[in-house]
């Protein structure tokens, strides 16, 4: 019982990893709206440093090695992603509490 609730959680925590990139897209499209106004400074700079490091061609292992270089970036991207978790927690609050307040669902 305690296995599979533990299990849960790894998963539920690998759910929310895997879309702080969408929730960091909607953090600075909202930020520049000027819709969410505590600024989160550290989680735009790394989410920006993490879209870079896919984007650039330069990477500690050369993607054109194909397993380790696309291992390489799923570490390096998920290892920045996991470091503004806590500030897209709050931003998802945020989010979900102004979608209460319209009546609707979320944006």
């Amino acid at each position: 019982m305690i296995r599979s609730t533990r299990r849960l959680s790894r998963l539920a925590r690998l759910k929310r990893l895997g879309m702080a990139p969408l929730h960091w897209c909607r953090l600075c499209w909202d930020v520049l709206g000027g819709r969410y106004r505590p600024v989160p400074w550290r989680a735009l700079g790394l989410g920006a440093l993490a879209l870079g490091y896919l984007l650039l061609p330069f990477d500690l292992v050369p993607d054109f090695v194909l397993a380790l270089g696309l291992i390489d970036d799923l570490v390096i991207v998920g290892w920045l992603m996991a470091r503004i978790e806590p500030e897209l927690g709050a931003y998802r609050r945020w989010r979900h509490e102004a979608a209460a307040r319209r009546g609707g669902d979320e944006p």
